[in-house]
């Protein structure tokens, strides 16, 4: 199952809005023989990819895949019907399809004889590629995750303005690396003109990635026509709003979403309750003064503060990423290490 969500997450950002989902086919005697992930939308899905590696070797072998296979035809037939004809005795998924229009697989598959096992690993699963696909399918909306970097005492930049660089080149590489499994970017028209942001996903080497979310720009104020976020590497959308809810509203389409700036736009977003995830970068120095990494957020006493439980700690380099989820979700934490 860990090589199926490996597999799905090397794709997140590509499928919206098809399920980042990842499949791997084992043969009789237990053998990995097919890899397979969801192809962009008119592709083939994880399972059915999975079995035109594997082949003939499928046969009376077992699929470990991430999410309930899909019962349904759409653009390609259902992958319950693929595994069948591809002669599986066995079938382990982690999470239950929620999408009405496709879930039964697992019924479906059973009634061919084929055995099936549900939950393997489900909270690995839910809590990782396939998050924001079915944070999306039970709400309604795109998921929203608040990424902010800042000192100890909670600054976002010096007394004199500058923010190059709070943290360490290995954080801002996995930030690059998480923008590239994004569908979007959101940034204030004051970030634009503060800082003149690229909001591209970039390689270690400083090219392009081959996947470039889309860059949002919210706000009623103009930005100059050279800006950075106008240029053709990736597409950008203009919204003239500063309300989360009309942002939102205007991404329907979308399903992973990075809000990166700045604290005006971040205290917007928290005081309606529109982020689902804040990933905070803290670097190890103090500033002091400077531009405080949020703004207002509608809290007027400590009874009105927005919580959060710890969902997971690491530290990358001299830095610390903590993961948070909205208080009360009871999340599992976990604690790593990367140097």
């Amino acid at each position: 199952m860990r090589s199926a969500i490996e597999a799905s997450e090397s794709v997140r950002g590509t499928t919206s809005p098809n399920p980042p989902v990842g499949a791997v086919i084992l043969d009789t005697e237990g053998n990995p023989v097919g890899v397979g992930a969801t192809l962009p939308p008119g592709g083939a899905h994880a399972e059915v990819s999975a079995i035109s590696a594997a082949g003939e070797r499928a046969r009376g072998g077992t699929a470990v895949v991430t999410l309930e296979p899909c019962n349904h035809t759409g653009r390609t037939p259902p992958c319950s019907q693929a595994l069948i004809e591809a002669g599986v005795a066995a079938v382990y998924f982690a999470v239950g399809d929620p999408n009405p229009l496709a879930r039964g697989g697992a019924e479906t598959l059973a009634a061919a004889g084929i055995e099936v096992h549900r939950g393997l690993l489900a909270e690995e699963v839910a809590g990782g590629p396939l998050r924001a696909w079915l944070h999306r399918q039970k709400h309604g909306r795109p998921h929203v995750t608040w990424k902010l970097a800042s000192s100890l005492d909670g600054r976002s930049a010096a007394a004199d303005g500058t923010s190059q660089w709070i943290t360490g080149p290995l954080a801002r590489a996995r930030v690059h690396a998480e923008r590239a499994k994004l569908d979007a970017i959101i940034v204030g028209t004051g970030t634009v003109l503060a800082d003149d942001p690229w909001l591209t996903a970039r390689l270690p080497d400083g090219s392009l990635a081959a996947h470039q979310p889309l860059r949002v720009v919210v706000g009623v104020g103009e930005i100059p026509a050279t800006a950075r976020v106008l240029d053709d590497a990736a597409p950008t959308l203009r919204l003239r709003t500063r309300n989360p809810d009309e942002v939102i509203a205007a991404l329907s389409d979308h399903v992973d979403i990075l809000l990166e700036g700045g604290p005006t736009l971040a205290g917007a977003f928290l005081a309606a309750r529109r982020v689902d995830r804040i990933q905070a970068y803290i670097a190890p120095i103090l500033l002091g003064q400077g531009a405080a990494a949020l703004h207002d957020a509608g809290v007027g006493n400590i009874e009105q503060a927005v919580r959060f439980d710890r969902e997971s700690l690491e530290t990358i380099g001299p830095d610390i990423l903590l993961s948070l989820v909205p208080g009360g979700t009871g999340t599992t934490e976990t604690l790593t290490d990367k140097e």
